[in-house]
């Protein structure tokens, strides 16, 4: 049968039709174990009763009205997240493209008012901030950005993890206002920076009066063991974006914004059609809820120690393994060789997992998989790898 559907996506041999917390089910009922969480959005599992719960009672409701008019769900989701962030106010949006398009309108609008006619803004080699044009130029790897040129202008790259790097763009060009960096690189291979690298780059930013601008789409919503991994490092940025795990597979993103960065945008400088609906806020409120109620936040730390400590155990003699990183439940295991056959390997085994980086096996289990779930992942993962790489 033929598709209509574009072929932007190199989709693996197998269709799900239902879930179960850390479960899915194809079409068979077969059940696979998901350790990639639909690339960290169901960090709640699959059907969740209480984001169920949400949804339907919302959708006999109300799902839309558009921005003309007030949204108490909305209101009420910019609170909570701005008493969890320590921000000022909120963006609302449908992706993390959109909300680093909104970052990065950010950074234009606060050059333009200090008289700087062709902002800049620093990001980093390996990152990735989405597909748009404006975020596909900030991104830093040339395969996704190859056949769409020109690309937007406006982005000076350096090393990730680099302060002085970033310190020499900075003193080599004075239209800098913004510094754009993920606290973890997802897509770049888990890439985990020294400790202090966000406090000095805060401090930087403090130093230049620029912008810092915190892409939080695959890392917060406690993935890393805080609700949002700059916490982590005890400051605040000027600009936070967030979306994946936000909604738990509903859309939804958000621009997170303070300070000097807070009262930017005013009416009719941004907008969105759909952001901050009445059905995507009222998830993403259920999904805020569970993560408080089942303390599953500290639990992410805890069970991201377990899962590394164990593949440590199993992978101790492979002498193909560089590195077993993480924070939370965010983990890399990475191989001195290509490994995106694994991926295949993995699910004919009924594990899901993704490599990224072409090296760099990307796990990002649920927040509530369990010890027994935790023990099947290692199991077969280290199976796979040893038999891989001999």
């Amino acid at each position: 049968m033929t598709s209509h559907i574009m072929p932007t996506y190199g989709r693996l041999p197998v269709t799900f039709e239902r879930g179960e917390g850390a479960w899915l089910f194809d079409e068979n009922s077969n059940r696979y174990l998901d350790a990639l969480s639909g690339i960290a959005v169901c960090s709640l599992g699959h059907a969740h009763p209480t984001v169920h719960k949400a949804i339907c009672e919302q959708s006999k409701k109300l799902l839309h009205t558009s921005n003309l008019y007030k949204i108490p769900a909305q209101e009420q989701l910019a609170d909570r997240l701005v008493n969890k962030s320590g921000m000022d106010n909120v963006f609302f949006c449908n992706s993390g493209a959109e909300a680093n398009e909104a970052a990065i309108k950010l950074a234009r609008k606060y050059g333009y008012e200090r008289g700087i006619e062709k902002p800049e803004i620093i990001v980093m080699e390996k990152s990735f901030h989405g597909r748009t044009l404006a975020t596909l130029s900030a991104t830093g790897n040339t395969k996704v950005q190859k056949g769409f040129a020109p690309l937007v202008e406006g982005f000076i790259r350096v090393p990730y993890n680099d302060i002085r790097a970033i310190e020499s763009a900075v003193k080599q060009n004075k239209n800098v206002v913004a510094v754009l960096v993920e606290p973890i690189q997802g897509e770049g291979g888990i890439n985990i920076p020294a400790p202090d690298y966000l406090n000095n780059l805060r401090d930087l930013c403090d130093e230049h009066d620029l912008l810092m601008m915190l892409d939080e789409i695959q890392t917060g919503v406690g993935r890393t063991g805080k609700f949002l991994a700059f916490q982590h490092n005890d400051i605040l940025p000027d600009v936070c974006t967030m979306a994946k795990a936000l909604g738990n597979g509903v859309p939804i993103g958000a621009c997170l914004a303070r300070g000097k960065a807070a009262e930017l945008l005013t009416a009719g400088a941004h907008g969105s059609t759909f952001g901050g609906n009445p059905l995507a806020c009222s998830a993403a409120l259920a999904v805020i809820a569970v993560l408080d109620e089942d303390n599953l936040i500290e639990q992410a730390e805890q069970k991201g120690n377990a899962i590394c400590s164990g593949f440590t155990e199993k992978l101790q003699k492979n002498t193909h393994i560089v590195d077993i990183r993480h924070k939370g439940l965010m983990i890399g295991i990475e191989l001195d060789k290509p490994c995106t056959d694994l991926v295949k390997l993995a699910l004919q085994h009924h594990l899901l997992i993704n490599v990224t980086n072409e090296t760099t096996i990307r796990l990002l289990p649920p927040l509530i998989i369990d010890k027994q779930q935790i023990n099947m992942l290692i199991d077969i993962l280290s199976t796979l790898i040893n038999e891989f790489t001999q």
